[in-house]
């Protein structure tokens, strides 16, 4: 979530460089509160028959006796079926967690299913892989850390033929993953970075989507940015997740959506960002929020919706890097389309996701900072009207308005001239009578800034009675200074 912003307007007096140094604090102080922890969870992969999934509903809980049984037909059943049968039927049992917890009590039970892993059977090996995905999926740590010795073997498999075991593989690994410290550094020295590399080129969608969810688990550990990170940017994986971005008919969603959010990680550890920007990811995700625009218009896609928050978090914390300037990053994005694309999206998220809308404008915020043709291009394209139209929304998303339309006025009297006359000032006016501080305080910003460059939008502002709408907030302690300063602005312009 974003951070209370810091730092108050001085008395009069306060030029317009003193205000963007401490604008640039404030900000500097939102980026660092915006690399939010990110949550991780473990998925289930099930592609039961009708005939499984009913046969699931009523799957009954086993006991040592059954389980025995049932490892020791798919050890020794005379016929492959009599043993892939046996499998199936464990698996279904491990469904639930009294199965799973007497499994891994039972001695010799995890090996002999490693043992079936192992199997040069292939229908075997595959049962074999599920009944470890089904306990790798489990709530209780000790069931998936007891899958560990089977590591070494999830691994193997990833450079084989079979798409389905990959796939299982993929999954059970990511789960693994999630779940304890020591099973990622038992699998880092396995060589789990390379064995995702070698995936990433899979002609499959669903080993690539399953790749993704992996990955996005292992870059999410806590170690991640010192043991994991580092190893995945020397890899080939960089390149060819941003080649799984890049807009058009060969754009699947899911794929999409979660190698998206293994971008997003990378960036927001900040390893090394400038790899990234060289690899082209400025550009390639300027052209896909421009792609994603235009389908959240025309699109029933759900899954593409699920796109816009990691392609506006990485564009957002991209723009903050120095290497995106000097680059020519900036540049890539200054094109008008960019801009209306991002109002586009908001009134998206406004309709459908208006929880989101704080990603959008965070972006918008990043855009304009820097960027004189980004904030002419809000003005010709008539787009701060829109903007305005978001104040009611909430607190955060009125303080986000309010420090785009800064960036504007900041930039000088000509930007200030299409600020007002217009309808920024009664805006204004209702801002200031918000009890949020924040909202409140960057409005008093917007105010000075509008002053110093439209000194006639003062005298409009006290005869819109501003001054009745100063004096709520001048026992605020947090605002007092700001408000003296404001009214004395306003009076002596």
């Amino acid at each position: 979530m974003l951070s209370p912003r810091q730092g108050l307007l001085r008395p009069v007096g306060c030029g317009v460089e003193e205000l963007r140094r401490r604008r640039r604090e404030r900000e500097a102080a939102l980026r660092r509160a915006r690399r939010e922890q990110q949550l991780v969870s473990k998925r289930l992969l099930r592609d039961d028959t009708p005939e499984e999934a009913e046969g699931r509903c009523v799957a009954a809980v086993l006991g040592e006796a059954e389980i025995q049984q049932f490892l020791r037909l798919a050890q020794r059943g005379t016929e492959e079926k009599e043993r892939e049968g046996a499998l199936v039927s464990l698996r279904r049992g491990l469904g639930h967690p009294e199965t799973q917890q007497t499994f891994i009590r039972l001695e010799g039970s995890m090996r002999t299913l490693v043992g079936l892993l192992t199997s040069n059977q292939a229908l075997l090996q595959l049962e074999a892989a599920r009944c470890l995905h089904e306990l790798s999926h489990s709530e209780q740590a000790e069931v998936a850390e007891a899958c560990l010795p089977a590591t070494s073997y999830l691994l193997t498999y990833l450079a084989g033929h079979s798409s389905d075991l990959i796939e299982l593989c993929l999954y059970t690994l990511g789960n693994l993953i999630v779940e304890s410290e020591a099973g990622r550094r038992q699998l880092l020295p396995q060589g789990i970075v390379p064995a995702l590399a070698s995936c990433i080129q899979s002609p499959h969608l669903a080993v690539l989507e399953a790749l993704g969810y992996a990955l996005s688990q292992l870059l999410q550990a806590k170690e991640a940015p010192k043991k994991i990170i580092p190893s995945v940017l020397a890899s080939p994986i960089p390149e060819h997740m941003l080649r799984l971005l890049q807009p058009g008919p060969k754009l699947n969603s899911g794929v999409a959506v979660e190698f998206a959010w293994c971008l997003h990680y990378i960036i927001c550890s900040q390893v090394n960002n400038v790899l990234l920007i060289t690899h082209g990811a400025v550009s390639t995700l300027g052209l896909l929020l421009m792609y994603l625009a235009g389908t959240v218009q025309s699109s029933e896609d759900a899954g593409l919706e699920l796109l816009v928050c990691p392609v506006l978090r990485c564009l957002s914390n991209l723009l903050t890097e120095e290497a995106v300037e000097a680059g020519g990053g900036q540049v890539q994005l200054r094109d008008e389309r960019v801009v209306v694309s991002v109002l586009i999206l908001l009134q998206f998220l406004l309709q459908k996701h208006p929880s989101l809308l704080p990603e959008g404008l965070w972006l918008l915020n990043n855009l304009t900072a820097n960027s004189p043709s980004i904030c002419t291009s809000l003005l010709s394209l008539d787009l701060i009207k829109p903007l305005l139209q978001l104040l009611p929304v909430s607190n955060v998303v009125s303080v986000l308005v309010l420090t785009v339309l800064c960036n504007v006025a900041e930039k000088g009297p000509a930007y200030c001239q299409h600020l007002w006359p217009g309808p920024l000032l009664s805006s204004l006016l209702d801002t200031l009578a918000f009890s949020d501080t924040e909202v409140v305080g960057q409005s008093l910003e917007l105010l000075q800034l509008l002053f110093l460059y439209r000194p006639e939008a003062a005298q409009a502002f006290l005869q819109q009675s501003g001054l009745q709408a100063l004096k709520r907030h001048e026992e605020e302690a947090q605002l007092q200074d700001r408000v003296h300063a404001l009214q004395q602005t306003a009076l002596h312009r």
